[in-house]
């Protein structure tokens, strides 16, 4: 029974979606697919899919990174094109210069600071913890339990809230 079911599964996706047209490749061997807007059997409209065919198949083997970020972006739909080899490299390269240019200035900053003993970056600012910001008085005196009133009419307890959700009752 459970051969039988794969089968149509297989099947079923098979016939039931659109031809999918590989619109490119990456340096890592993932494949990436779009597959137009098309209607169903049943006349239903199917929106625009772009897919990504990882070249390790197992998810659990996935990793932050094995997808460039133009990839990811034309994925997201984030942008309208697909990345050319071309673009990838040049931002992969540009990403290299200003890592080398972090590491430049940071390393300068310390040997600077190590002469001066004071840094180019100003340390944090210390601040006063005093409670939590999901306190309904954060930020303001606490609460008293006396009635306080700057008019001369105030009385205590004389208003009382109508009961209901309805305020015309």
């Amino acid at each position: 029974m459970g051969w039988s079911q794969d089968l149509f599964r297989v099947l079923w996706r098979a016939l039931s979606k659109g031809a999918k047209q590989q619109v490119g490749a990456d340096q890592f061997g993932n494949k990436y697919y779009y597959v137009p807007e098309y209607k169903n059997w049943r006349g239903q409209t199917i929106r625009e899919k772009r897919i990504v065919e990882a070249a390790n198949k197992r998810e659990v083997d996935y990793e932050v990174g094995d997808i460039p970020a133009e990839w990811e972006a034309w994925i997201r739909k984030t942008r309208k094109t697909p990345p050319t080899m071309e673009e990838i490299l040049k931002n992969e390269k540009n990403r290299e210069e200003i890592k080398i240019k972090n590491q430049d200035l940071y390393g300068k900053e310390k040997l600077l600071s190590k002469g001066s003993n004071e840094e180019l970056l100003a340390p944090p600012v210390q601040t006063q913890i005093k409670g939590h910001a999901s306190a309904p008085y954060f930020g303001k005196e606490e609460p008293t339990v006396a009635p306080t009133s700057t008019g001369k009419t105030f009385q205590p307890g004389s208003w009382m809230p109508q009961g209901g959700k309805n305020p015309n009752q």
